[in-house]
């Protein structure tokens, strides 16, 4: 659009451009209303502002009723001042300069929104947008596939144009977004294929898992490879990286974090007899990491077994499947151009058409029986991934069992109390021999104050001792909450 505004002075929604458009766009009796003095902004629930060279969003606040906005063909090139249009359903912001999609916080009722034909590169910034059903951002600059996976958190999106975009020329396009969009109807202004979702969902069962999602992209293109006879399998993997789900437990780096910008914990370390303690305790705590550690990577060289069985088995299916189908279309070459021969050397117009008649029934048989090989081939893959499913589920399960019962964080937490109760004990004496005068070092300044009476030393031990428990929480509940969403 900015070429065809190039000899055109940009403009700012300003009040003059907004009565205008009112007066143009609005019913008759709200169009005389505009005329007056006392204008009531409440009122105006749609607004249109085409064509008008527009290049900054602004002057829009008191429109806060409004439901429908068109800033479509102008040059506008950041998206803002919409905050407090908090009742838009209906937004189109196309053929305009776009880079960056943002400033749509507030608007969570919108429905429809159009970027089409802008230099966005980028899919973010639209958590808000739950209400949102129809989205078109063709003809824009995007250019990762991936992108499209961000709109998996709009639950209630049915339509999506995408065309345009350079991704579009990916061979894989539509399978990789109807793969991670199930619920979409409509895909680029066409109807999405109910053979097509039936067959991922068939393949994903009812988990919706995203893991089982990828490895379905990776079946079904490699399947499209395998229908079209390419000789090379260049699969298009999306699995998350392996991990053992237990870094950083092996040394004392949990350890290290408990007492990281913990202050009150360096000062009490610097009483009497506490430094005794914190030379014991770290050894013990390691240990029990350790041990979790070392379990942590047994599990993961099971799951890495289980991957690799995993893409064995798929590499024997589809090179099966590949080769059964080429010894089908060549044993049909070869009766067909036996065939043609024959047809061609006939002798009398009866045996050429009975000839004729073998050919088109043998193409109905070759018809069915790579139909059937199709179908077979996707049986297969669908059983493959449900048993590979089935095994990753009982090692996470029985994994996340053993954390808790047999490796458990409960250890470290009791070393942890342990260690408070000594200190506490540690910070009573220090405390009385204080009140007594008969401390026989001088202790930092910042220290003698926590000394000045009971309850401020104990609540600056139990404060920091709140604080490592809850450090041991976050490790523990991160592993589980990352080993279940593998």
């Amino acid at each position: 659009m900015s070429q065809f505004f190039n000899n055109v002075e940009p403009n700012i929604i300003d009040d003059e451009m907004v009565l205008k458009a009112i007066e143009e766009k609005s019913p008759e009796d709200l169009g005389e209303l505009a005329k007056g003095e006392n204008i009531n902004f409440k009122d105006v629930k749609e607004l249109q502002l085409s064509f008008k060279s527009i290049l900054q969003i602004d002057n829009l606040w008191q429109l806060e009723n409004l439901t429908k906005l068109q800033l479509d063909n102008n040059v506008i090139e950041k998206i803002e001042a919409l905050e407090s249009l908090v009742h838009l359903v209906w937004l189109d912001l196309s053929f305009n300069n776009i880079e960056i999609i943002e400033g749509l916080d507030t608007l969570v009722k919108l429905q429809d929104l159009s970027l089409y034909s802008n230099r966005i590169s980028r899919i973010e910034n639209m958590d808000a947008l739950q209400e949102l059903q129809i989205f078109s951002i063709g003809k824009n600059n995007l250019t990762n596939l991936e992108d499209v996976v961000y709109l998996r958190r709009l639950k209630k999106l049915r339509t999506l144009n995408l065309s345009g975009n350079p991704f579009c020329d990916d061979q894989q396009f539509t399978l990789f977004v109807v793969a991670h969009l199930p619920n979409l109807v409509y895909l680029d202004f066409k109807l999405v294929r109910d053979g097509t979702v039936r067959f991922l969902h068939s393949l994903l069962g009812k988990s919706g898992n995203s893991f089982l999602q990828s490895l379905c992209f990776v079946a079904l293109r490699a399947g499209s490879l395998q229908k079209s006879g390419s000789q090379k399998h260049t699969m298009f993997i999306l699995l998350p990286p392996n991990s053992s789900f237990v870094e950083h437990l092996n040394g004392s780096f949990l350890f290290d974090s408990l007492y990281a910008e913990d202050t009150e914990a360096a000062k009490l370390a610097s009483l009497p007899g506490v430094g005794d303690l914190l030379q014991a305790y770290p050894s013990w705590f390691v240990l029990v990491c350790g041990n979790l550690y070392d379990y942590g990577l047994k599990e993961h060289e099971k799951r890495e077994a289980e991957e690799s069985d995993f893409y064995e088995k798929l590499h024997e299916i589809l090179t099966a499947s590949q080769e059964e189908s080429k010894k089908v279309m060549s044993d049909f070459e070869n009766r067909n151009k036996q065939r043609l021969d024959e047809i061609h050397h006939a002798r009398s117009y009866d045996i050429a058409e009975s000839k004729r008649a073998e050919c088109k029934e043998d193409i109905l048989q070759l018809s069915d029986t790579l139909m059937t090989l199709e179908t077979l081939l996707s049986n297969e893959l669908e059983d493959l991934l449900q048993d590979f499913k089935r095994s990753i589920d009982a090692i996470a399960s029985a994994f996340m069992e053993n954390v808790k019962e047999i490796y458990p964080f409960h250890s470290c937490r009791a070393l942890e109390n342990q260690h408070h109760e000594k200190l506490m004990e540690t910070v009573i004496t220090t405390l009385e021999k204080s009140v007594k005068g008969e401390l026989e070092e001088e202790l930092p300044d910042d220290v003698q104050k926590l000394l000045m009476d009971k309850n401020t030393i104990v609540s600056a031990a139990n404060m920091s001792h709140s604080i490592r428990l809850r450090k041991i929480d976050k490790r523990e509940s991160d592993m589980l909450c990352n080993t279940y969403h593998w």
